[in-house]
Parts: C-alpha cells; sequence; structure tokens
C-alpha cells in the first residue's frame, strides 16, 4: 500500500496544479451534451473516491465481502458537478483522496487480502490490495480525459 499511498499523494498535488491552470470555461465546457466536461470528469473521479473509501472501510469490519456498487451516471448528476465551482471540485477531490491515502495507511497488511463485491448482476470480488491498485490506474486513465497525453494506460 505505501506505493499506492505514494503515487496517489504525488497524483493530487501534481493535477491539482494542472486542474486550476484549466481556465474555467474550458474546466466546464461539454463536449456534447451527453458527454463529460472536464469539471464532471474530475466529479466522477470524486464518486469513485468516496465509493472506494467506503470499500477500503467497510471490507475491513464485515465478516462477509460487502457488495457497494456504483452507478456512475447516477452519481455525477446527483452531484450536479457542472454548478459546482473549479475551485470546490479540485478541493473536494484533494479531500477525500487524502481521505483514502489516510484509511491506507492505518490498514493492518492483514486487511490487504479481505474482499468487497463491486459488482452490480453478479458477484465481482475483489482484494482490497487490487482496489487500491486498480484505484490508481482507472484514476489515470480519467486524467487522461482531463489532460490529454499525461499516461500511457489502457484501462477497461
Amino acid at each position: 500500500m505505501k506505493n499506492v499511498i505514494q503515487e496517489l499523494h504525488t497524483l493530487m498535488a501534481e493535477y491539482s496544479a494542472k486542474f486550476n491552470a484549466i481556465n474555467d470555461s474550458e474546466f466546464s465546457r461539454k463536449p456534447l451534451p451527453n458527454k463529460w466536461s472536464k469539471k464532471e470528469v474530475v466529479g466522477h473521479l470524486i464518486d469513485s473516491a468516496q465509493n472506494n473509501l467506503r470499500r477500503f472501510i467497510v471490507a475491513q469490519y464485515e465478516p462477509e465481502p460487502p457488495k457497494i456498487v456504483y452507478d456512475q451516471d447516477f452519481w455525477v448528476n446527483a452531484n450536479d458537478y457542472q454548478r459546482m465551482s473549479k475551485e470546490d471540485v479540485i478541493s473536494l477531490w484533494k479531500l477525500v483522496n487524502e481521505r483514502i491515502c489516510d484509511v491506507l495507511r492505518t490498514m493492518p497488511q492483514g486487511n490487504y487480502v479481505k474482499e468487497c463485491n463491486t459488482g452490480k448482476t453478479e458477484v465481482q470480488l475483489n482484494t482490497l490490495q487490487w482496489l487500491a491498485e486498480d484505484y490508481i490506474k482507472h484514476m489515470k486513465h480519467h486524467l487522461n480525459q482531463v489532460i490529454p497525453g499525461s499516461f500511457n494506460i489502457v484501462y477497461t
């Protein structure tokens, strides 16, 4: 987890600065009515962080792997990131990721192998270690949408 935590700290520092350098109109511009703006992509990263934060905590104490499913479009619409200020979206993204770092830092190593069910229609069990590593890959995939060419990564 130390590598995940370090990488997450680096991403937060580097990309909060890069997000702040994007002017407000570009950050809020939707490429198409049904496509997310850069602000909404960062909002999606906030939602992903909140769901993963819950997974990282709940899976440590539940006797059975908890089922924590995330409906990304519903969450982005419900949170209405498009109406938030750019500064608030960036601050919230940093804050929730700082919480993840703290939870991962205090997680006993024996809990890394505990599982969480992330499947919508069928059981999809993943260890907390796998979820933490996947979280970084997922974030990089979406950071590429906000700042193209940031990472050479294919995320499916």
